[in-house]
C-alpha cells in the first residue's frame, strides 16, 4: 500500500485529492495541519519526510488569491510559494521520494500568449503583472522538478490547472478568486433585495473554469501515468501538463450564468474602472486528452453544486 503526503490537504484542491485518493482507495493518506507542520520552515520539513516514509507526494500547498490579493500582498506571494515548494521538493528527494506531483497554475503562461496556450508557451513572453510576482513562484516549481528530474533521476511531474472552483473554495469578500467572490456577491445581493450587482472590468476577458473534482481526477490520472507514457508526452526540461477544459466564457457570461444558478434578478453593473487582467485565458488540453483524461463537469452543473455546498456551509464565511 501506498503511503502519500497530501501537502495543502484542507485547501480546496488538496482536500479534492484526498477525496478522489479515498475513493480510489488502496493507499495510506498522510497529512498535516499547519499547526503541526510549518511548510514554510526547512528544518521542520526535511524533518517530517525523514521521519515519515513517503512514496508520494502531492504539492498543492499554495497561497492563493484573487487580482485584490495579488496586488496587496506580493512579496508573501512569491516568498511563501517559493519557500514551500523549495522546502518540499527539496526534502522529498533527500529521504528517497521517487514520485511527485507539484500543482502549478495557468498564470505561468505570457499575458498575450496565444489561445489556445499551449505547453509550450512557458517563459516566452511577459507576464500578467497583477500576478507576476505568485507566476514567477510557480514557475520556479516547474523547474524545481524538472531540474531534479534531470540531475537526480527522480520522477517529479507538474499540472497546470485553468481557474478552478468548488468545495472548500474560499469565499472571503476581498481575497477571493472570480467564482467564489461572484457568488457570495450575487448571493447577498438576493438575500437583501438589491436591485442590482457589481461586476469588476468590462466583463469582456474570457476565462475558462474547471471544477475541482475534476482537478483531483486529473492529478490522480496524471500522477499514475506509467513513466514512459508521461516520458512519452512531455519533454525532460518541459514536463508540466494544462488540465482543463478546453472551454471558456466572458466574465460577462460567467455573470450571467451565476445570477441564474442563484436566482438574482436585478442588474449586472460592470464597473469598468477595476482591472481586468489577461484578456483570454483558455488552456490547450490536447495533451492530456491524447494520454487518455477529460473534464467531465459542466460549468452550469458546476456552479449549481459548488452554490449548494455555500448554502450548507456559509457560516463560516461570516464576515
Amino acid at each position: 500500500m501506498k503511503r502519500i503526503f497530501v501537502a495543502g490537504h484542507k485547501g480546496m484542491v488538496g482536500s479534492a485529492i484526498c477525496r478522489q485518493l479515498e475513493a480510489v482507495g488502496d493507499c495510506d493518506i498522510l497529512v498535516r495541519d499547519r499547526s503541526e507542520l510549518n511548510l514554510t520552515d526547512q528544518a521542520a520539513v526535511h524533518n517530517f519526510f525523514e521521519s515519515n516514509a513517503v512514496d508520494q507526494v502531492y504539492l498543492a500547498a499554495a497561497k492563493v488569491g484573487g487580482i485584490m490579493a495579488n496586488s496587496t500582498y506580493p512579496a508573501e506571494f512569491i516568498y511563501e510559494n517559493l519557500m514551500i515548494e523549495t522546502n518540499i521538493i527539496n526534502s522529498a528527494y533527500k529521504s528517497g521520494v521517487q514520485q511527485l506531483l507539484f500543482l502549478g497554475s495557468s498564470c505561468i503562461y505570457p499575458k498575450m500568449a496565444e489561445q489556445p496556450m499551449r505547453e509550450e508557451a512557458l517563459l516566452t513572453g511577459v507576464l500578467e503583472a497583477t500576478n507576476e510576482p505568485y507566476a514567477i513562484a510557480k514557475i520556479a516549481g516547474i523547474k524545481l522538478c524538472e531540474s531534479y528530474n534531470q540531475q537526480f533521476g527522480v520522477d517529479y511531474r507538474s499540472v497546470m490547472p485553468t481557474n478552478l472552483y468548488g468545495e472548500n473554495d474560499n469565499f472571503h469578500p476581498e481575497n477571493s478568486h472570480v467564482i467564489p467572490a461572484m457568488m457570495r456577491r450575487f448571493h447577498e445581493a438576493t438575500q437583501n433585495g438589491a436591485d442590482s450587482v457589481v461586476v469588476w472590468g468590462t466583463g469582456k476577458p474570457m476565462r475558462e473554469f474547471l471544477h475541482v473534482d475534476d482537478m483531483a481526477s486529473a492529478s490522480v490520472f496524471v500522477m499514475n501515468l506509467d513513466r514512459e507514457t508521461y516520458k512519452n508526452n512531455t519533454r525532460e526540461m518541459l514536463s508540466h501538463i494544462n488540465v482543463g477544459t478546453g472551454i471558456d466564457c466572458t466574465i460577462a457570461e460567467l455573470a450571467s450564468t451565476l445570477a441564474n444558478v442563484i436566482g438574482f434578478k436585478g442588474e449586472i453593473v460592470f464597473d469598468t474602472t477595476k482591472p481586468d487582467g489577461t484578456p483570454r485565458k483558455l488552456m490547450d488540453v490536447s495533451r492530456l486528452k491524447a494520454m487518455g483524461w477529460e473534464a467531465k463537469t459542466s460549468l452550469q452543473e458546476g456552479l449549481a453544486e459548488t452554490y449548494q455546498w455555500f448554502l450548507a456551509n456559509q457560516d463560516r464565511f461570516r464576515r
